[in-house]
Protein backbone atom coordinates (compact mmCIF):
# COMPACT_ATOMS: atom_id res chain seq x y z
CA UNK A 1 0.00 0.00 0.00
CA UNK A 2 3.29 2.61 0.32
CA UNK A 3 4.50 3.89 -1.82
CA UNK A 4 8.40 5.21 -1.92
CA UNK A 5 9.34 7.36 1.02
CA UNK A 6 9.40 10.50 -0.80
CA UNK A 7 6.43 13.43 -0.07
CA UNK A 8 4.23 12.72 -3.44
CA UNK A 9 3.71 8.67 -2.62
CA UNK A 10 0.67 7.59 -2.74
CA UNK A 11 -1.10 5.48 0.35
CA UNK A 12 -4.09 4.30 -0.79
CA UNK A 13 -6.26 4.71 -3.99
CA UNK A 14 -10.30 3.96 -3.77
CA UNK A 15 -13.21 4.27 -6.61
CA UNK A 16 -16.41 5.59 -6.07
CA UNK A 17 -18.80 2.71 -6.51
CA UNK A 18 -22.57 2.72 -7.62
CA UNK A 19 -24.67 1.93 -5.09
CA UNK A 20 -26.22 -1.77 -6.75
CA UNK A 21 -23.56 -4.56 -6.31
CA UNK A 22 -21.22 -2.02 -5.51
CA UNK A 23 -19.76 -1.92 -9.41
CA UNK A 24 -17.23 0.65 -10.26
CA UNK A 25 -19.24 2.60 -12.43
CA UNK A 26 -18.58 6.35 -11.29
CA UNK A 27 -15.65 8.55 -12.40
CA UNK A 28 -14.51 9.75 -9.18
CA UNK A 29 -11.45 8.56 -7.42
CA UNK A 30 -10.23 9.24 -3.99
CA UNK A 31 -5.90 8.98 -3.65
CA UNK A 32 -4.45 9.08 0.08
CA UNK A 33 -1.12 10.67 -0.26
CA UNK A 34 1.68 11.28 2.75
CA UNK A 35 0.66 15.16 2.61
CA UNK A 36 -3.06 15.39 0.91
CA UNK A 37 -6.01 13.46 0.04
CA UNK A 38 -7.17 14.05 -3.93
CA UNK A 39 -10.60 14.06 -4.94
CA UNK A 40 -10.49 13.47 -9.13
CA UNK A 41 -14.28 13.27 -10.92
CA UNK A 42 -15.31 13.97 -14.43
CA UNK A 43 -15.25 11.71 -17.90
CA UNK A 44 -15.31 14.35 -20.27
CA UNK A 45 -14.56 17.37 -17.71
CA UNK A 46 -11.90 16.59 -15.11
CA UNK A 47 -11.93 18.47 -11.95
CA UNK A 48 -9.46 17.71 -8.94
CA UNK A 49 -9.41 18.77 -5.74
CA UNK A 50 -7.04 18.42 -3.28
CA UNK A 51 -6.84 19.13 0.79
CA UNK A 52 -4.02 18.88 2.72
CA UNK A 53 -4.10 16.47 5.53
CA UNK A 54 -2.57 18.64 8.32
CA UNK A 55 -6.09 20.89 7.68
CA UNK A 56 -7.95 17.80 8.58
CA UNK A 57 -10.34 18.72 11.58
CA UNK A 58 -12.68 15.32 12.07
CA UNK A 59 -13.50 12.48 9.89
CA UNK A 60 -16.76 10.49 9.81
CA UNK A 61 -17.30 6.82 8.62
CA UNK A 62 -20.81 5.62 7.97
CA UNK A 63 -22.50 2.28 6.80
CA UNK A 64 -26.26 2.37 6.01
CA UNK A 65 -27.46 -1.02 5.39
CA UNK A 66 -27.08 -1.55 1.70
CA UNK A 67 -23.75 -0.07 2.19
CA UNK A 68 -23.01 -3.39 4.62
CA UNK A 69 -25.04 -5.57 1.81
CA UNK A 70 -22.21 -4.69 -0.32
CA UNK A 71 -19.25 -4.16 1.10
CA UNK A 72 -19.07 -0.67 0.80
CA UNK A 73 -18.76 2.31 3.25
CA UNK A 74 -19.17 6.26 3.60
CA UNK A 75 -16.04 8.37 4.75
CA UNK A 76 -17.33 12.09 5.77
CA UNK A 77 -13.56 14.56 5.91
CA UNK A 78 -14.24 17.71 7.67
CA UNK A 79 -11.26 19.98 6.61
CA UNK A 80 -10.21 24.21 7.14
CA UNK A 81 -9.86 24.37 3.59
CA UNK A 82 -12.14 27.11 1.61
CA UNK A 83 -13.39 25.29 -1.60
CA UNK A 84 -14.23 22.24 0.28
CA UNK A 85 -14.62 22.06 3.78
CA UNK A 86 -16.50 18.80 3.68
CA UNK A 87 -15.43 16.38 1.95
CA UNK A 88 -18.12 13.15 1.53
CA UNK A 89 -15.71 9.41 0.20
CA UNK A 90 -19.03 7.52 -1.01
CA UNK A 91 -19.65 4.32 -1.21
CA UNK A 92 -16.18 3.30 -1.58
CA UNK A 93 -14.98 -0.60 -1.21
CA UNK A 94 -12.54 -0.56 1.61
CA UNK A 95 -13.85 2.21 3.32
CA UNK A 96 -12.48 1.24 7.14
CA UNK A 97 -9.24 0.75 5.98
CA UNK A 98 -9.35 4.03 3.84
CA UNK A 99 -10.39 5.81 7.14
CA UNK A 100 -7.92 4.43 9.44
CA UNK A 101 -4.89 5.46 6.99
CA UNK A 102 -6.78 9.40 6.81
CA UNK A 103 -6.63 9.22 10.27
CA UNK A 104 -2.88 7.65 10.56
CA UNK A 105 -1.36 10.30 7.82
CA UNK A 106 -3.54 13.12 9.36
CA UNK A 107 -1.58 12.85 12.64
CA UNK A 108 1.96 12.07 10.98
CA UNK A 109 1.65 14.94 8.97
CA UNK A 110 0.35 17.57 12.23
CA UNK A 111 3.32 15.76 13.68
CA UNK A 112 5.51 16.66 10.92
CA UNK A 113 3.98 20.38 10.58
CA UNK A 114 4.33 20.52 14.37
CA UNK A 115 0.83 21.49 14.40
CA UNK A 116 -1.60 20.83 17.52
CA UNK A 117 -5.98 20.58 16.87
CA UNK A 118 -5.89 23.60 19.15
CA UNK A 119 -4.17 25.58 16.55
CA UNK A 120 -6.98 25.41 14.41
CA UNK A 121 -9.77 27.03 16.88
CA UNK A 122 -10.93 30.41 15.92
CA UNK A 123 -10.11 32.66 18.25
CA UNK A 124 -13.14 34.60 17.25
CA UNK A 125 -15.60 32.73 18.22
CA UNK A 126 -17.06 33.10 21.57
CA UNK A 127 -17.23 30.11 24.22
CA UNK A 128 -20.27 27.99 24.72
CA UNK A 129 -20.66 28.50 28.54
CA UNK A 130 -23.82 28.38 30.63
CA UNK A 131 -25.36 31.84 31.45
CA UNK A 132 -28.07 30.32 33.34
CA UNK A 133 -31.68 31.75 33.39
CA UNK A 134 -32.08 35.74 34.10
Amino acid sequence: MEGNRNDNALIMRERKRWGFLGIPWTFTKYSLYMKKLVIEQGLLRSTENEVLLYRVVDITYSRGLFQKMFGLGTITVHAHDKTNPVIVIKNIKHSRDFKEAISEWVEKDRIRMKMRQSEFVDAGQPDFEDYGDE
